[in-house]
């Protein structure tokens, strides 16, 4: 139930009506006639902008078709009144049968919120995506969660939704990764590790050098690096790569598809790629202008194979080959995205951190290119987390050597606590978590809020047990609602009613920090009524003598407790029974 989009479809139905009275035209596009919650509230519920948008077409002034359409709609008994407002805006107000319904709705309908606007559209979500060079840091933190929780948004929404990290395995940093691991191998076996500039340094590697003395005891110490490169190589990848998925399952994140870098070459799939591209003339031989400012890696003077990429809306033309016939980072990057294409996914979404921000408009440009406009990509950039504790900046780990590790924050803040506050910004807002204050009990903390909105609602659930009262969920589904009338519980049912819209914005947008927002609006709602039962005894959840109506009232906050359940479970996230 989408209440919202039911009215909507009743105010389509009314101008229907106008065009068989001859008050409007025939042919009229409705597409952007909208109805949303009033911009305040005193407005009434819900509001549409019909006659605005539909004044021009139709060659008649707003407020005329207001008029006439207002007349349509208060003969229904859901429209309570119906008004026009300024220009031609239309203010509704609806009964309170619609709020009650909402509320049973909530408690009965398993699918309340859940919504087909995905329609089974394949979804690629690649996210986290870390060099597999060492343990996980707060960065990557907030990258998983966004991912995750994006992942568990669309598949609420209707989507068909693939997980997937790309290791990153194909490059240079890989090769300094077995060569940091190769010096923890000689620690192992009791020589003085040279931990040279440019290795890795963190204690992390050394379980690896004595998983390596383990299976080669000393017989690598005299060999050339040639001959143990590959092999260390190899070995200390998987290792790291069992790291990686040790701490994304700290944050209760799953991946469906780890995809190789390294397994793209040697395998014609970059050629491949390439020669699609060239193949609907999209490669040349050419020398780049010199760039403006700073020099990409990329550009050289000299002739490259370049990508046509500005006719697929990038500002320059892309090398993807150098003047020494060795592959430039972008063109396994662009093998990656076709093979994704390949495999039928509808939609590709890549979460990216902020300092890959230079990338975005080349890879649309190859995925534009390569599904021939059919396949959109949409690229998440993730701003930094700045981390305080006791009023300083959090220091680095000692274990990882340069940076404060995922699991550095979650054993500080656990996983639900770092799940939520990692999503009360939008991903392109840079974001502070201050250990002190994700663990404070207090209003100005959202995590703590929500948690203690379904604490609270279990905690009137058990007293009714406790005196021996039913309060379960088929119970509660049969109860009549008709004695909530209070304002204050009335708004609650209202904020419920928003829940099916708000997925769907927070899912057209890839943004599932709305529903952090919209969580900490609802539990606001639900505390400032446990509040006012505080100077009103009638609005008291638990009424003393009263079974009948405590079942109302409890009927309303399990509402609330349900979906509180189901917006938490999008953001990965344990709803509270207690609080500790």
């Amino acid at each position: 139930m989408n209440l919202f989009s039911d009215i909507r479809s009743f105010v389509v139905t009314c101008l229907d009506a106008l065009v068989a009275d001859g008050v409007l035209p025939a042919g009229l596009d409705y597409a952007n006639v909208a109805v949303e919650p009033p911009r305040d509230a005193l407005h009434g519920d819900m509001a549409t902008n019909a006659a605005m948008v539909l004044s021009k077409p139709a060659g008649l002034k707003p407020r005329d078709i207001a008029e006439a359409l207002v007349g349509k709609l208060v003969g229904d008994a859901r429209i309570e009144t119906a008004e026009v407002a300024g220009p031609g805006f239309i203010n509704l107000r609806l009964s309170n049968a619609l709020w009650h319904e909402v509320v049973s709705k909530a408690l009965t309908d398993a699918s309340f919120g859940r919504s087909t606007l995905g329609s089974g559209t394949k979804v690629n979500i690649e996210f986290v995506s870390a060099n597999p060079t060492g343990p996980m840091h707060v960065g990557h933190t907030r990258g998983a969660v966004f991912g995750d929780a994006l992942a568990s948004l669309l598949q609420y929404a209707g989507y068909d939704v693939t997980r997937e990290y790309y290791i990153n395995d194909g490059g240079a940093q890989v090769d300094v990764l077995a060569r940091s691991a190769y010096e923890r191998y000689r620690e192992a076996n009791g020589l003085e590790p040279a931990i040279a500039e440019g290795l890795y340094p963190g204690d992390y590697l050394i379980p690896v050098g004595q998983m390596l003395k383990d299976k080669f005891g000393e017989s690598l110490l005299d060999k050339p690096e040639s001959e143990w490169l590959e092999t260390v190589r190899e070995l200390s990848t998987s290792a790291m790569m069992d790291m990686i998925r040790e701490d994304l399952a700290l944050l209760g994140v799953k991946m469906d598809v780890f995809s190789s870098e390294k397994a793209l070459y040697g395998t014609g799939k970059i050629e491949g790629a390439i020669e699609q591209l060239r193949g609907d003339g999209l490669i040349y031989e050419g020398v780049l202008e010199p760039p403006k400012g700073k020099t990409p890696e990329d550009w050289e003077p000299r002739e490259q194979t370049l990508f046509k990429s500005s006719e697929h809306g990038d500002d320059v033309d892309r090398p993807v080959k150098k003047s020494d016939g060795s592959w430039t980072y972008f063109a396994p990057d662009i093998a990656y995205h076709y093979d994704k294409c390949q495999r039928g996914f509808d939609q590709l979404i890549d979460v990216f951190g902020a300092d890959h921000g230079g990338y975005v408009k080349r890879m649309k440009a190859a995925v534009s290119a390569l599904s021939n406009n059919r396949v959109p990509l949409d690229i998440k950039l993730i701003q930094l987390v700045k981390l305080f504790k006791n009023g300083e900046p959090f220091k680095m780990s000692k274990r990882a050597g340069t940076f404060v590790t995922l699991r550095d924050v979650v054993e500080q803040a656990g996983a639900d606590v770092t799940r939520f506050h990692m999503l009360t910004r939008k991903n392109d807002a840079p974001l502070d978590f201050d250990f002190d204050k994700v663990l404070e009990q207090s209003k100005d903390n959202p995590v703590f809020y929500v948690q203690y909105a379904s604490a609270r609602v279990h905690s009137v659930m058990r007293k009714a047990t406790e005196v021996g009262m039913d309060v379960s969920d088929a119970v509660l589904a049969g109860v009549d609602l008709s004695s909530l009338t209070h304002e204050a519980e009335i708004n609650v049912a209202k904020k419920l009613a928003e829940w099916p819209r708000l997925v769907e914005i927070a899912a057209r947008g890839h943004e599932p920090h709305r529903i952090a927002f919209y969580l900490y609006e609802l539990a606001s709602d639900f505390h400032g009524l446990w509040n006012r039962g505080n100077d009103d005894p009638s609005l008291r959840f638990f009424q003393e003598d009263d079974q009948a109506t405590t079942l109302v009232k409890i009927a309303l906050i399990r509402a609330v407790s349900i979906v509180i359940s189901h917006g938490l479970g999008i953001l990965g996230v344990t709803p509270a029974k207690e609080m500790r």
